[in-house]
């Protein structure tokens, strides 16, 4: 199994999820462009994907979809809510209503040699949702988009070989930066986003000996900054003897680009 973040930020987000001949892409917000140049990077093609996993309707997570479901009919898991939202947010021409899945947050799938797990998470959409990948013995998981993280989240992501986990913004960055106030309330609030500090804490929730590899993704471009969120977080587990014990890697996943491929 790996983990591949072809884009991770405010500006569009597209994993890929699998091994290196198949898989699942989470989300699809960056251009089909992009996206056919990330995986072919790696060796991958889109004419082997076993699905698209839709965590919830934002256009930073949906923005490509159309497009690619035009050239390639691969079959889409979301909630009925999000499917919802996306008929009604994109331009669906030429797109059959057959490709979309409705799954229910909380309830595993299986999909080809894949159990996938779709668990809630607090945040602004319609019913948004992370998600869990199992293959064999192997398990990631991609949990971005919450303001809060609860015992479900934490349930879903303790067992995890490898994980994308949101690092979102630097509060004090925000607090001052030039966003407005309403918007600022929002990205902090319980169905916004996580910051730095909020994903080292969570990172100290789900920390066992078989987590390997934890990548911080989904970082804001306004509020946030790689070097920062790397900081951020590898102080608040400076504390932690388990990070220190189990020698975790931490990493963090490009806005824009492609980032190194994460095995485990």
């Amino acid at each position: 199994m790996q983990l591949y973040s072809i884009a991770s930020g405010s500006s569009g987000n597209c994993i890929y999820a699998g091994d290196d001949g198949r898989g699942f892409l989470v989300d699809a917000g960056i251009s089909l462009k992009r996206i056919r140049e990330g995986l072919g990077d790696q060796g991958l093609s889109l004419d082997n994907m076993d699905g698209i996993l839709i965590t919830h309707e934002h256009s930073d997570h949906i923005a490509g979809l159309a497009a690619l479901l035009r050239k390639y009919p691969l079959p889409v898991y979301a909630t009925a809510d999000t499917i919802e939202k996306i008929w009604e947010k994109c331009n669906m021409n030429n797109i059959s209503p057959e490709l979309f899945h409705s799954i229910r947050s909380g309830e595993g799938f299986e999909v080809s040699d894949y159990h996938i797990t779709p668990f809630p998470i607090s945040h602004d959409a319609a019913d948004p949702v992370c998600y869990t990948l199992r293959k064999n013995e192997k398990k990631v998981g991609i949990a971005t988009d919450m303001g809060i993280y609860d015992d479900m989240v934490i349930e879903n992501l303790g067992d995890c070989d490898a994980v994308l986990l949101e690092a979102n913004h630097d509060i004090n960055l925000l607090q001052v930066g030039p966003y407005p106030y309403s918007l600022k309330m929002r990205i902090l609030g319980d169905r916004g986003h996580l910051s730095n500090t909020a994903s080292a804490g969570l990172i100290r929730e789900i920390i066992h000996k078989g987590l390997k590899t934890v990548i911080l993704g989904h970082l804001s471009e306004q509020n946030n900054f790689p070097e920062l969120a790397f900081n951020t977080v590898s102080y608040e587990m400076e504390s932690c003897e388990s990070f220190k014990q189990y020698g975790t890697r931490l990493l963090v996943a490009d806005r824009r680009m492609p980032s190194a491929p994460v095995a485990c």
